[in-house]
């Protein structure tokens, strides 16, 4: 229910901005706001808010497929704890997803993020982790398994963040994803060998 809470809370946030435009204004990342006025608030509040609806709907959808699959992962290794743990790689990610991007822009002003792509980064690698094998359809059609996906993903999100020839913060999304696939790692050391056992698990 947590993954349905979110969107619903997403969903309806970045609605009301893509209407009012100084509220948009008022809740993207901006590091240089962040730093020297303390907006601190900013590095949380930039993911409830999208560009345009594309944006949110791919993010959301992405989110739906794969926060459930978290959901019950988180239940059957942390019982009654599943609900704020997921909460924590949620924001985790979105925390996580930006520190570069902070450090980088701490003096400019002009730079602005928004969206939920770097915490949907986590919730999507934090699946891998538990079922690196498990298909993932690029395209939603050609089914790649989620482990080569990752490294593919992984090596586009670098190699695209060097270029910055767009205006995608592939860094976020790069640095969400590590964080998503290590998160069950800090939670309990022991879910590593669980992770290798799967990964070899065709051999």
């Amino acid at each position: 229910m947590i993954t349905w809470f979110i969107i619903g809370v997403t969903v309806v946030i970045s609605y009301v901005a893509f209407q009012n435009h100084e509220l948009a204004n008022k809740l993207q990342f901006n590091a240089a706001q962040i730093i020297h006025r303390k907006e601190y608030y900013r590095l949380i509040s930039h993911a409830f808010i999208h560009a345009n609806w594309p944006h949110l709907v791919v993010n959301m959808m992405v989110l739906y497929f794969f926060g459930r699959n978290i959901e019950s992962y988180f239940g059957y290794y942390f019982g009654n704890k599943a609900t704020a743990y997921f909460l924590l790689l949620y924001f985790g990610g979105i925390l996580a997803s930006n520190i570069w991007s902070l450090i980088k822009n701490k003096n400019n002003y002009y730079y602005n993020a928004v969206g939920a792509s770097g915490a949907v980064s986590a919730v999507l690698f934090a699946t891998i982790f538990f079922q690196p094998w498990e298909p993932l359809y690029l395209f939603a059609i050609l089914p790649i398994p989620g482990i080569l996906f990752a490294f593919g993903y992984l090596f586009y999100s670098y190699h695209m963040s060097k270029k910055q020839k767009d205006n995608v913060a592939h860094d976020a999304h790069f640095l969400g994803a590590v964080f998503g696939f290590v998160f069950p790692i800090l939670l309990k050391p022991e879910l590593f060998d669980r992770f290798i056992d799967n990964l070899f698990s065709f051999l």
